[in-house]
């Protein structure tokens, strides 16, 4: 990734939500603020040296804070990396949210995906982090984390199964759903010499060739 990518995603963590902080209700601002400076640092090693290659030490040291302050918001370094991964479930959600309560097309669709690119082209450090430590991202199973999963796949199957839309459409849709987390996740460190911007310009080109019928 280029240093322009990284500082824009390093810019854009917080304005995603991450899981409720341990102090948050209590309107300890500093609280919530430090909680998202442990993930961003986390994101950084994590994506870097990978997540076993860390400890909770050395993020501690990158904050010039103590161990204990960083067990005040999480109670492992698991938890952090969930609540990292919890960041990348809400760009799903985002998108998710534009299909609800209408009549699902192609062409809304489309819309949704876009949307969805533009907001993973601002987080590829988070989607490399995710590529890179596949194997500590196995073991996290947590009731709430898999009801998450869950809840995201049977939406997704059941814009799909729409009968509504023929057969075609929806082939095509699965289709371009797939070529926004191929070019922009799936591939790794495939395209890390592409700009963000070049890459969801040319994801975009991908699926509005899925998405257009060219049989009409």
């Amino acid at each position: 990734m280029t240093q322009a990518d990284a500082a824009l995603a390093d810019a854009s963590s917080p304005a995603l939500g991450d899981l409720p902080g341990r102090d948050q209700g209590n309107g300890d601002q500093a609280g919530v603020s430090t909680r998202g400076r442990i993930l961003d640092v986390a994101l950084d090693l994590f994506t870097d040296q990978g997540f076993d290659g860390t400890s909770i030490r050395e993020i501690a040291g990158r904050l010039r804070i103590s161990k204990p302050a960083i067990y005040h918001h999480f109670a492992s370094k698991e938890e952090i990396l969930l609540a990292l991964h919890m960041r990348q479930h809400e760009l799903g959600r985002a998108a998710l949210a534009r299909l609800t309560g209408q009549t699902i097309t192609p062409d809304i669709w489309g819309s949704a995906l876009n949307d969805l690119l533009d907001q993973m082209a601002g987080q590829r450090k988070l989607f490399l982090m995710h590529q890179r430590n596949q194997a500590a991202l196995e073991k996290l199973h947590r009731k709430d984390h898999d009801d998450e999963h869950n809840d995201f796949q049977q939406q997704l199957a059941q814009a799909l199964a729409d009968p509504s839309l023929s057969l075609r459409d929806r082939i095509r849709m699965a289709c371009a759903l797939g070529a926004v987390f191929g070019g922009m996740f799936m591939a790794g460190d495939a395209f890390d010499n592409v700009s963000s911007a070049e890459l969801a310009c040319l994801v975009q080109d991908a699926v509005r060739d899925l998405l257009t019928d060219r049989s009409a």
